[in-house]
């Protein structure tokens, strides 16, 4: 059985999650099903609005309760949104196995690693789960030994960067 491809978009610029975006319109105008779990992000982010536009052809979740981004949250807030991401990496493990999308993109997934929510091996664990299944990750810091397992690794630098008007 093939492997599905696994991309990863790391680095400290911005247009990661934009990126992981643009490859799941693509996919999905080419007929494939697509699932992408955010993490680390609150629930309240602007792209999620437009991303649930584009249902049913792209599923979007987001198992964390919190309008606040988790790095702004107090350590009880945390230990209860730790049990959210939880789910949502479970659920992850579900959609692979089960096969329900052609794409799976979590968003923000190796924050979980960066944040110690998981460790390196377990996310591992679920790349390795993904059979025919691609996947596309993303976040600021990228573990050697996850960066080891992808077939692209492509990293964002921001040069400069004005707010638009």
């Amino acid at each position: 059985m093939n492997k599905g491809y696994l991309t990863i978009f790391t680095g400290e610029g911005r247009g990661k999650t934009s990126a992981a975006i643009g490859r799941a319109i693509q996919a999905a105008d080419a007929g494939e099903r697509v699932v992408i779990i955010q993490f680390l992000k609150g629930k309240g982010l602007k792209e999620s609005e437009f991303v649930k536009r584009l249902e049913p052809e792209i599923k979007l979740f987001c198992f964390e309760k919190s309008d606040e981004s988790f790095e702004n949250l107090t350590d009880e807030q945390k230990q209860e949104e730790g049990r959210n991401i939880r789910n949502g990496l479970n659920y992850a493990r579900k959609v692979l196995g089960t096969g329900e999308c052609d794409l799976l993109i979590l968003d923000e997934v190796l924050g979980l690693v960066e944040n110690e929510i998981i460790t390196a091996e377990e996310l591992i664990s679920l790349i390795d789960a993904r059979e025919e299944t691609s996947m596309i990750l993303t976040g600021i810091s990228l573990k050697d030994e996850i960066c080891f397992k992808a077939d692209e690794v492509s990293k964002i630098e921001t040069i400069k960067f004005k707010i638009w008007e």
